[in-house]
């Protein structure tokens, strides 16, 4: 074992100290006074979660019963048209389903490959978008009035029948060479 990773696994409690259980349990001066599977168990550790919706693909919703999206190509060609969930995004569904959606930067709004085109009566529903959606919308291929950030489109009831048109092309400016300028 490396030493940083054994000083890792001591920071982390998981491995106790070199001398043995018994005779710790007369104390070491560090509050550790009993001792269970080789562990201290007077030490307990918690741990930081993130959202499971950023770890994992969304829940499908019965047949018949989610919200209806329909996926089409640049061309108008349908590409699949799924049902979700309310409150699920535009990209995470794309994802689910297998839709070449790319959401480069996993849904955190620092690019613009997620970009959709969406009917104006469907775009008009949505609420503004945020100046860090504007930002990354400015960098799009194909840039519309009606464009929006699939990462940032949750979908509501009334958004039910949604068609979400992807562009020919999307920007992602690490893949295509270019480097961040700050």
């Amino acid at each position: 074992m490396t030493p940083s990773f054994t000083l890792l696994r001591r920071y982390l409690g998981r491995l106790p100290q070199r001398t043995s259980p018994s005779n710790n349990a007369k104390g070491n001066g560090r509050g550790r006074s009993e001792w269970k599977d080789g562990f201290p168990s007077s030490r307990t550790r918690s741990l930081h979660t993130s959202a499971v919706s950023r770890h994992s693909g969304i829940n499908r919703p019965a047949a018949g019963a989610g919200i209806k999206v329909h996926f089409k190509d640049s061309k108008g060609n349908l590409l699949k048209t799924v049902e979700a969930n309310e409150g699920d995004d535009i990209l995470a569904i794309a994802h689910e389903y297998d839709i070449d959606l790319e959401g480069a930067c996993e849904g955190s709004v620092a690019c613009s490959t997620c970009h959709v085109i969406l009917p104006p009566e469907y775009y008009d529903l949505l609420p503004e978008p945020e100046d860090d959606e504007n930002d990354m919308l400015d960098m799009a291929f194909g840039l519309t009035d009606t464009s929006r950030l699939g990462c940032q489109v949750k979908l509501t009831r009334e958004l039910d029948g949604l068609t979400a048109v992807l562009p020919s092309a999307t920007r992602n400016m690490f893949v295509d060479g270019k480097k961040a300028s700050h």
